[in-house]
Formats: structure tokens, sequence, C-alpha cells
């Protein structure tokens, strides 16, 4: 691969480059390294910066899958297990990722769903009862809710007691 036009960054340049980058917003090494690559630096160059990046706070993986997960969960509605995926793709340690989840309200994570679950099911109200049985819970389940939620939510909700 050529670097023709494609701007060359010192190290310097990129290390400032990369502290505004995370300084953003939370970041996880992943995204890092991916941007280090294609700005076209080095192995042994992104490895440096990665390195200044974790000692001067700049870069925290705890912090990126705490933020990830509340974030996810409280302006996308997203279930424990979408969030657990989408952090796993990300190469979040399971320790982190079970701390991510643990931070989450279980009081809230429960009123969340019913909510989420009760608005999808009100915009279905011309669907027959097997139609909304069937779109709740793809619905759900593609936001990454647990089964057995989803499952008491559908039979209560479509009055399939």
């Amino acid at each position: 691969m050529s670097n023709f036009g494609r701007k060359s960054y010192t190290l310097e340049e990129a290390t400032r480059r990369m502290e505004r980058y995370c300084a953003f917003q939370e970041r996880c090494h992943s995204e890092v390294t991916a941007k280090l690559k294609s700005m076209g630096m080095i192995p042994q160059a992104a490895d440096t910066i990665v390195v200044h990046l974790i000692e001067g706070g700049f870069l925290n993986e705890e912090g990126f899958s705490l933020a990830f997960a509340r974030g996810k969960f409280n302006h996308k509605k997203w279930g424990k297990i979408r969030i657990r995926q989408e952090l796993r793709q990300r190469d979040i340690s399971p320790y982190l990722i079970q701390k991510a989840l643990d931070s989450i309200d279980p009081d809230a994570y429960r009123n969340t769903f019913e909510a989420l679950a009760a608005t999808r099911l009100r915009s279905l109200g011309k669907e027959s009862k097997e139609r909304q049985r069937e779109k709740l819970y793809r619905y759900l389940y593609y936001r990454g809710w647990e089964q057995e939620l989803i499952l008491d939510a559908v039979r209560s909700m479509t009055g399939d007691d």
C-alpha cells in the first residue's frame, strides 16, 4: 500500500492528535490502534503512542467500558446481551465487561425494559395478536434483552398468560 496522497505524521503530531481524539470521548484500545493504523503509523510508533495515552490518562479501558454500557443503555435502550456483544467486538476483557454490566441499576434496567416493550406494543396496535407477539419479540431480541424478560413481556402484554 502506498502513502501517496496520505498525510504523514511525526510521532509528536500523531501523539497530540490522538490526545485530542481520546479527550473528546472515551475510547478503547482497538479504536485507537485502528485510528493510528489509518493515519499510517508504523506499529512501533503506534505502541509508543498508546503507552503515552495510557500513562497520561487519555486511554482507559475501564472508563470506556463503563461509559459505553451507560450510554447504550440510557440512550439506545440496549439490553445487556447487546452491550456485552459490542464490548467483546472491541476486545474488552470479560472482567471489564462484567463490571460495566454490573454498573447498570437493576431497577432502572427493568423499568426501561418494561417501558420499551409497552411503547413498542402500542405502536403495533392494529396488528393481529400473533404479529404483535412476533414483532415485539424480534424488536426486543435485536436490542439485546434477555429471552426470559422478552417471553414474559410477550405473554403478559399480548394477553397470552
